[in-house]
């Protein structure tokens, strides 16, 4: 099981970013969660199969339809952060 932090850096907020990471979340079995950030980046919390977390890491790299992301970040990211996958508020 693995639980990452995920930052995604570039033009990502307004383009639908964290409703296609709860969708693209979901459709791999990764529970946690998506907030935009302050300074324009989008977080992301990710908990599942490694297989299902590098592979979620991997599509954020390129995003929604309209997303231009400079950099994917990864952290460890302490605690649990399910059951599901849920848009959060900041």
């Amino acid at each position: 099981m693995a639980v990452i932090r995920i930052v995604v850096r570039g033009l990502v907020q307004g383009v639908g970013f964290r409703w296609w990471a709860m969708r693209t979340a979901r459709d791999l079995g990764v529970d946690g969660w998506v907030a935009n950030n302050p300074d324009g980046s989008v977080e992301i919390a990710a908990s599942g199969s490694g297989d299902s977390v590098a592979r979620l890491v991997d599509l954020c790299r390129t995003g929604p339809a309209g997303a231009v992301v400079d950099s994917v970040d990864t952290h460890a990211h302490p605690g649990a952060v399910g059951p599901g996958f849920r848009i959060a508020g900041r």
